[in-house]
């Protein structure tokens, strides 16, 4: 389906003129960040890993903090943009690190909320890893709080999702929260 008549037709809808210098390739251009912005609908966990886990004796936590996030919430189809942290505690297998920003662009790049793409992603890494201790942590700046309705720009959303030690541990969790705080 060409998606750029759809743009078209929302726009001339808004009372805009499509003919229009400024306007001549919106429709395409429109069409094709949308399909960028949602390409996590065409991947799969299995491939985004692509096999890049490997045995480990390292049984220590391990963390990637700041990892940027731009998704677009299912709501209002506006931005909320963001940083991810992920930790978990091996059992015997440790996944490539480029991976677990991988999983959280699969994620992102789909139509969301950030409670539940928190969710995906530690879902994602106990899968990938084996590990039944994830925790995950998104603090995300929403576009439909910052843009319309209560226009509250300085706001921000902090989401988590802790599984396994880092729920039933206070120590581990604090270690981890201690950690992507420095």
């Amino acid at each position: 389906m060409d998606n750029s008549k759809l743009y078209s037709e929302l726009l001339t809808n808004m009372g805009e003129d499509v003919s229009r210098d400024g306007l001549q390739k919106t429709p395409e251009r429109a069409a094709k960040a949308m399909e960028f912005l949602t390409k996590g609908y065409d991947q799969d966990l299995d491939e985004v890993i692509n096999g890049a886990v490997f045995d480990s004796d390292n049984d220590q936590m391990v963390i990637v903090k700041d990892i940027e996030m731009y998704s677009l919430c299912e709501h209002h189809l506006l931005p909320f943009v963001g940083k991810v942290h992920v930790a978990y505690l091996p059992e015997g297998k440790v996944i490539g690190l480029s991976k677990v920003a991988r999983i959280t662009d699969m994620y992102a790049r789909r139509l969301q909320i950030q409670e539940n793409m928190t969710k995906q992603i530690a879902e994602a890494i106990k899968y990938a890893t084996g590990s039944s201790s994830v925790g995950v942590v998104i603090e995300a700046q929403h576009f439909c709080m910052m843009m319309r309705g209560v226009e509250k720009q300085g706001s921000s959303t902090i989401s988590s999702m802790m599984l396994g030690t880092f729920r039933e541990n206070a120590k581990t969790r604090e270690e981890f929260l201690n950690l992507i705080n420095k």
